[in-house]
């Protein structure tokens, strides 16, 4: 059978008031059709829901049972047109948002700090992935934004939209003892040590901007290992793998065994920004694009 929201405000209001004259009081009608009624959704049941006496009416056991959910359906279902509001303006639902390592010791903290302020009911659901990943997971519609390192690939960019969010310059990481003082360092002034590199298919500008800054100062780089993690690239410079250079947020990931030194001369800038389709029509995407162009 099917029950629709009348007869469960019918019932809840018997049930609470124990007695159908004033149940029909409160429904704004009278005793006969709401007896007829509760009698029917009980035949519709097959059990009864009240203890009928000249003197008392009580609830059975089956009609104690249904009482609370009966409170629970209908609190839902006053709540529908809020629920609705809500969503229809971006302040609630699901954002799926993906983002590369730097984002993390950079615009990620204060960005998930200042948005879960602004809209508490809606559901962050956050991955790490690097930038050629959630260009597909943002053209196959598993993520709604991405924070990525561009360029955007060709054949994304006509369907995809960005908004850079910060520029930063690479900095040194180095094994702690290899150089002295605390200025800015020539890369010509290094020992010869591996390169530690991110893999150019991940992020081809990073890698590109990298290679630049050893073929500026004339130098070809050994690259010793490559991979797609910042932690982990910091991890091999501290066990003594070799050098990298890194966007300079990622000096705020603190290893033993490591330090981090400006580039002494010129330092390219690495950028970083948001990524969503062109064709969303998210409202909670909206709201997440609009207190970022706000910051």
């Amino acid at each position: 059978m099917t029950v629709d929201l009348r007869q469960l405000r019918f019932f809840m209001t018997v049930a609470e008031e124990l007695h159908f004259g004033r149940a029909a009081e409160r429904l704004h009608m009278t005793q006969p059709p709401l007896s007829q009624a509760i009698a029917a959704f009980e035949e519709a049941l097959g059990t009864p829901l009240f203890l009928r006496s000249r003197r008392q009416v009580a609830l059975t056991p089956a009609g104690g049972a249904l009482l609370p959910e009966a409170r629970r359906l209908l609190d839902a279902a006053a709540s529908l047109p809020e629920l609705v509001r809500r969503a229809a303006a971006g302040e609630a639902g699901r954002l799926a948002l993906s983002f590369v390592t730097p984002a993390d010791y950079s615009v990620l903290p204060p960005l998930l700090r200042d948005y879960s302020a602004a809209f508490p009911a809606v559901q962050l659901v956050l991955q790490e992935a690097t930038t050629d990943v959630q260009i597909d997971d943002l053209l196959q519609g598993r993520i709604d934004a991405g924070l990525v390192i561009p360029p955007l690939p060709d054949k994304a960019s006509e369907r995809l939209d960005y908004l850079t969010l910060l520029e930063e310059p690479l900095v040194l990481c180095l094994p702690t003892g290899v150089v002295k003082g605390s200025g800015p360092v020539e890369l010509a002034a290094l020992p010869h040590l591996p390169l530690i590199i991110f893999p150019r298919k991940s992020a081809p500008a990073l890698h590109d901007a990298i290679l630049s800054c050893f073929h500026d100062a004339g130098i070809v780089p050994t690259i010793g290992q490559e991979a797609i993690q910042m932690q982990t690239i910091v991890s091999l410079v501290s066990a003594g793998m070799g050098l990298a250079l890194v966007p300079q947020s990622v000096s705020n990931l603190m290893r033993p065994g490591v330090e981090y030194r400006a580039l002494g001369g010129r330092s390219p800038l690495v950028e970083l920004g948001v990524c969503w389709r062109r064709d969303s029509v998210s409202p909670v995407l909206r709201g997440f694009l609009e207190l970022l162009r706000k910051e």
